[in-house]
């Protein structure tokens, strides 16, 4: 679920794009200088042009759901169709008004029209309480039943084979997973992209859609749902007929204008349930009740709490069986749950529907798929050429579990995974890699691993002695976030891969560093953290950054993690205080990736008690922490030696070719 102010990013994502021939053949002489804005409408007109030759269009259809509430959707099918057709179905809570009311042009209409040219209909439906959908609005457009209504409504068509399959990016994808469990018919395959918030405890993870990782809050939803929770908002009568509806799309599209909100500044408020209101953001689920099922309020859930299992989430005990084309990265929002339900569904779905799962894993930001260039580059660091061929793929998958006989697979890997560092995309049967085996090294040091300059050091044996390293957290001067994966956060987070030294200076990071491969490794697959820690308070977080020190001394981030010690013995159990004086282990859940580290290389581990506004600050109070206006510092430690074998646990996949 991201903020409208990356539809940009979610549109590149999306699985149909146009071809450069669209593009005017005229161009501008030298002496003259082109005006973008008349080129972009004279390209937006000849695309809704080429549209209408080849589709029948059937714009601002009411849909009725059982309830008796109302979706708006969009269709676009072949005109020179010989028979009936199966159906891409996109439902989304963003804009996808025909009309571009402020270039006073059609929007561009790329995707529908290749869906169109490739044989398909292609349908855009607004999720209940968005734009001219009806209803009130809860994440991933709950209730669950309106996904079944919107798929029997389209297979229902005269024009419709019967077959449905859904697609798309972010908040246009999170929804799929469950309306897929609900096993309807006509729902022949899925294909998600970017889709963790739609995930809700699977394995190990109890993220309840990305709302938490470790059981700390992830802001990137403070901002997202500031520009989503518009329940006060214009509608038109519900006698409006269709051509008056189509008429009004050109002068309203009923998309909301946010006042810009200084993010920096504002993820700083206090107590955090506050944070909206505190910019004059609109009320709605984020922390008032509201008339939907979950009951909103969002930020006072807890994540066990049984509200989350009243909405659009996917849960683990919710079998898939349809086939899955599964879109994830390695900088996206949450990559570990992704993973964790792809092997989930491959582990219990009927055979013939687990050998119908695959996986395209890119080293790339959250909806950046269709970005890759021949240089990527991912914050500062170049990824290579880490294009694909995305549209392929979908067409093939589509083509094969909606206009075939759904039988067998397609010629694609089970996972196709990008390792980054070696700039190079490989292939694997199963996730982590076939044959990959566990590698662990120690947290070591005289005491004093505080900063880049300290003695932190990994190593393949613990120390016989404890020499714990200490730092004092203080939720008034946080650890910043700088880069690593996320979204929608605005002006307050650069996310990908940074040179990480000049936030090593700090003495609340503990350093840690390898000796220098010898030879290169590749590290794909899940990596766990264990840490011995004792704290002053009665509550605080651990976290981690596992970084790649180049020859040259730049360290780039490779991913992160944090976890809330309160919930430390699962989320499941009663709460678990600390003590001062006591040593407490902690293991962090298991975060995935994949990166060669090579020769000269060292891998390098940060701990420290914050990564913010990525995630929340822990105040320390043992209180509910977002309902709180004050914190209290922290005095935190590691400890490390044979009775506290602080540890970090690589997947390691053996080179092949000597």
């Amino acid at each position: 679920m991201r903020s409208k102010r990356l539809s940009s990013a979610v549109a590149c994502a999306a699985p149909f794009s146009v071809a450069l021939a669209c593009l005017l053949a005229s161009a501008a002489s030298p002496a003259q200088k082109a005006d973008p804005q008349a080129e972009l409408i004279a390209k937006r007109n000849a695309l809704e042009q080429q549209l209408e030759s080849v589709a029948v269009i059937d714009r601002k259809v009411m849909v009725k759901m059982r309830d008796g509430k109302r979706m708006a959707a969009d269709i676009y099918r072949p005109k020179d169709a010989t028979g009936k057709v199966p159906i891409i179905f996109s439902r989304t809570p963003y804009n996808f008004n025909f009309w571009d009311v402020k270039l006073g042009a059609p929007r561009d209409m790329s995707r529908e029209l290749e869906a169109v040219k490739a044989g398909y209909a292609y349908v855009n439906m607004n999720e209940r309480g968005h734009y001219f959908s009806e209803g009130n609005y809860d994440i991933l457009g709950a209730p669950l039943t309106d996904g079944v209504d919107a798929v029997n409504w389209m297979a229902s068509q005269p024009w419709s084979n019967g077959k449905v399959g859904t697609t798309g990016c972010s908040s246009t994808a999170e929804w799929q997973m469950a309306v897929v469990a609900q096993d309807d018919p006509h729902l022949a395959a899925f294909n998600v992209q970017g889709f963790g918030a739609g995930v809700g405890k699977v394995g190990p993870y109890w993220e309840q859609g990305n709302w938490y990782r470790g059981g700390a809050v992830q802001m990137l939803f403070i901002a997202w749902i500031y520009g989503e929770q518009n329940q006060v908002r214009p509608m038109f009568p519900k006698d409006a007929t269709q051509a008056e509806l189509i008429n009004a799309s050109r002068m309203f599209d009923l998309d909301p204008q946010m006042p810009p909100v200084d993010w920096d500044k504002a993820f700083w408020h206090l107590p955090e349930n506050g944070i909206i209101a505190a910019v004059d953001g609109p009320k709605g689920i984020f922390a008032d009740k509201m008339p939907v099922a979950t009951g909103g309020n969002l930020i006072a859930r807890a994540p066990n709490d049984p509200a989350w299992r009243k909405g659009g989430l996917w849960n683990e005990d919710m079998p898939i069986k349809r086939p899955g084309l599964w879109f994830m990265s390695w900088f996206d929002v949450s990559v570990s749950p992704n993973l964790a339900a792809f092997n989930h569904v491959r582990k219990t779905a009927p055979k013939d529907v687990a050998d119908q799962q695959y996986a395209v894993i890119a080293p790339v930001l959250h909806c950046a798929y269709t970005r890759a260039s021949e240089h990527t580059v991912v914050g500062d660091l170049d990824m290579g050429d880490a294009r694909y061929d995305y549209m392929k793929l979908m067409m093939g998958f589509f083509d094969k579990f909606l206009k075939g006989d759904g039988k067998g697979g397609i010629d694609q890997a089970k996972v196709t995974y990008y390792v980054m560092g070696e700039n190079k995309w490989k292939t694997s049967d199963t996730w982590p890699p076939a044959g990959a085996t566990t590698q662990t090294l120690y947290f070591t040091s005289g005491g004093k691993a505080n900063t880049l300059y300290g003695d932190g050091k990994l190593t393949s044996a613990p120390a016989a002695e404890d020499n714990p390293d200490q730092f004092i957290y203080d939720p008034a001067n946080p650890v910043p976030t700088f880069g690593g994966g996320g979204c929608c956060q605005g002006n307050a987070v650069k996310f990908g891969s940074f040179d990480q030294t000049s936030h090593e200076v700090r003495n609340d990071v503990l350093v840690y560093d390898s000796e220098p491969f010898k030879e290169g490794v590749e590290v794909s697959g899940p990596i766990t953290v264990s840490l011995y820690v004792s704290s002053s308070a009665k509550d605080t977080d651990f976290t981690f950054k596992v970084i790649d020190v180049h020859p040259d001394g730049k360290a780039f981030n490779i991913t992160e993690n944090i976890q809330r010690m309160r919930y430390r013995n699962g989320y499941d159990k009663p709460l678990a205080w600390m003590k001062p004086g006591e040593v407490t282990k902690v293991t962090f859940q298991p975060i995935d990736t994949s990166n060669y580290f090579g020769a000269g290389h060292k891998l390098r581990v940060e701990v420290s008690s914050s990564n913010f506004p990525r995630f929340d600050r822990n105040l320390n109070t043992g209180g509910n922490n977002y309902d709180e206006a004050k914190g209290v510092i922290a005095n935190n430690a590691v400890h490390h030696d044979a009775g506290h074998p602080s540890s970090i646990t690589l997947t390691v996949v053996p080179r092949t070719g000597g």
